[in-house]
């Protein structure tokens, strides 16, 4: 907008605002609609409204009385409507004034719910792709009223002129667009043919497309929504569902969750997706509103957690934004979301009562999803927790199987924990699992409310190390030195240096340690590299706490039978470093630069010591 050039005023004078029309459709073109083929939506939702308001005039008229015609071939764009028209009081009124719609008239505005525009700013989107629009219209409310034609133009100016009856000869309004140039891509027969079943497959009045090669008009929308049809058999119905949300998603849902809810006048489906997403990822979804299609990619229809759905829904009362591509987020939509979350919900739970096959392939594919739902909904919880997949020291199973076995439960906080101790933990009869997945750990914690006989703590280093079995008073004193000569290698490292004996007799070493002691010996190397004050005294004290791993090195493996029997002081000490760093490689992980440089050299020590032993 611009404002016009005058002299000053005094303080207090009125001024309107002048509109700089190029101005404003390019704003439309790049921020307001995401591409120019917005245009014929916004065309056939003027249509609808139109139809939609010419029932209200006529309502024993039959549904399929009044249509849409649209028509391309190439040098223009038309669609047609049966619907309440303009008089030329209307045109003067609604088309030539901007943001004003005849959907706000006074005789209807109560009524604005039954009409999906709300803005009166979409036939501007037609100059997205023509420099003039052309606008036909006979009233149907004012049947005596004359045709009356209105020009408008990109420049922003307009003409309106009325004619004679018979320049149309029924009720109605004919918009006609001649497409520029550059806008060939969005106006070609076959393209515009394409929109409209994209943008109205789904509306309740009959369209048809003409593309002016003399045949019959195509029908753009021949049958209603798919669960709108009747169906011989529940059987039929489901497959029915099945393959429109193949059509739609090109993929074959695991199974179809029927969506309904007569207090906004929702109805759809939701389809399951046959495979695991990543986490986090949410997919769009269809939204229809009155038939109309709103957008492909609306999130905010489902909660987070459901990203094992897609879903198509036509509604009445959700309210699109000013673009109409999207939701505007309020009180209703947000109902909606609750609303649809609970027959998610009760899909799952019928699944887990009456279908167990498809429960357990949705679980083998969604179990994240089920997961993250199951920590915050005690239903769920209690429902699936039983079902769901866990890794643990008896491999892949569920919480349910693994309490059989394991009364006490040991969950660890990360999956380098788990990998550390599982083997060890296993052979010492230890019913220990990872709970270092997303949501893993929290679930696990909650099994005592859906088992009481079952108890669930946390994996502590020293629990493990209590099921290890000292090694007796001769053996230990015979390892000593070599056990001194490991501590004093390791010792960079902040690990002790400990002789046990553990199944299985084939791992030489345990490298006992947790991603919090290695925080805290972290923050001990500031307070090293601090040469004083206040945040060095502190960091100080916290050295003096912090806790240190531990390598426990297994009697019952030869190796180490072999290595704590070395007089030899450096080959002792290249020993315990390789046996170090195997057990990090081991741990899985990530290696430190000091541990790396480690690894490299004892194993280069060790080969020259190898080599000129055999020399």
């Amino acid at each position: 907008m611009t404002l016009p050039d005058a002299p000053l005023s005094p303080a207090g004078t009125d001024r309107t605002f002048q509109v700089d029309l190029r101005g404003l459709v390019d704003l439309l073109s790049h921020h307001l609609y995401s591409s120019p083929r917005v245009y014929l939506r916004e065309l056939l939702q003027n249509a609808v409204d139109a139809l939609t308001a010419r029932h209200r005039l006529e309502p024993t008229a039959p549904e399929d009385a009044f249509g849409i015609r649209l028509y391309a071939d190439g040098s223009v764009v038309r669609v047609e409507d049966d619907g309440v028209g303009l008089t030329e009081a209307d045109v003067h009124t609604f088309l030539a004034t901007i943001g004003r719609s005849s959907k706000r008239a006074e005789r209807i505005a109560e009524q604005r719910g039954d009409f999906i525009g709300q803005f009166g700013i979409g036939l501007l989107s037609c100059f997205l792709v023509a420099d003039e629009i052309h606008v036909l219209s006979r009233s149907a409310a004012t049947p005596d009223a004359p045709a009356v034609e209105w020009r408008g133009r990109g420049d922003g100016s307009y003409t309106v002129r009325t004619l004679p009856a018979s320049a149309r000869s029924r009720p109605g309004t004919t918009v006609t667009l001649t497409p520029r140039a550059d806008a060939g891509e969005w106006t070609r027969p076959a393209q515009v043919h394409t929109l409209a079943r994209h943008f109205g497959s789904l509306l309740r009045h009959p369209v048809t497309f003409d593309d002016g090669t003399g045949g019959p008009g195509a029908p753009v929308n021949p049958e209603p929504a798919p669960w709108a049809r009747t169906y011989p058999t529940p059987g039929a119905r489901s497959r029915a569902l099945a393959a429109y949300g193949d059509e739609v998603f090109e993929f074959t849902p695991l199974d179809t969750i029927e969506l309904d809810l007569p207090a906004v006048g929702l109805k759809g489906i939701a389809c399951v997706l046959p495979e695991a997403v990543p986490a986090g990822r949410r997919h769009g979804h269809r939204v229809h509103v009155k038939g109309m299609l709103l957008s492909e990619q609306a999130e905010e229809i489902l909660p987070e957690w459901a990203f094992f759905v897609r879903c198509v829904v036509d509604a009445e009362s959700l309210r699109p934004t000013a673009s109409r591509e999207s939701l505007y987020e309020d009180d209703t939509l947000a109902a909606v979301r609750d609303a649809l979350a609970d027959r998610l919900r009760a899909w799952i739970a019928r699944a887990a009562a009456s279908d167990p096959d498809l429960l357990v392939r949705f679980l083998q594919a969604h179990h994240l999803a089920v997961k993250s739902l199951a920590v915050h909904d005690d239903e769920i919880l209690r429902m699936l927790l039983p079902w769901l997949p866990f890794e643990t020291t008896d491999g892949h199973c569920t919480l349910d199987e693994f309490a059989r076995t394991h009364r006490t439960v040991l969950v660890t906080s990360s999956v380098e924990e788990f990998r550390q101790v599982a083997a060890i933990a296993s052979a010492a009869g230890l019913g220990v699992v990872n709970g270092g997945y997303t949501y893993d750990r929290a679930l696990v914690h909650r099994l005592p409310e859906i088992r009481p006989a079952v108890s669930v703590a946390d994996l502590d280093p020293a629990t493990l190390t209590a099921h290890l079995d000292p090694v007796d008073r001769e053996t230990e004193l015979a390892a000593a030195a070599y056990l001194a000569r490991a501590r004093d290698a390791l010792a960079v490292f902040d690990c002790d240096v400990a002789l046990r004996t553990f199944q299985p007799a084939s791992a030489p070493a345990l490298l006992v340690d947790s991603r919090e002691a290695r925080h805290e010996r972290t923050r001990s190397q500031l307070a090293r590299e601090q040469e004083g004050g206040l945040w060095g005294d502190i960091l100080g004290a916290l050295r003096q706490e912090a806790p240190r791993a531990q390598l426990i090195l297994n009697q019952l493996n030869p190796l180490v039978r072999t290595a704590v029997a070395i007089d030899e002081p450096e080959l002792a000490r290249t020993s315990a470093e390789a046996l170090y760093g195997q057990a990090a490689l081991l741990s899985r992980r990530p290696l430190r630069p000091a541990e790396s440089s480690l690894i490299n050299r004892s194993f280069l020590d060790l080969l020259a010591h190898a080599l000129r032993k055999d020399s």
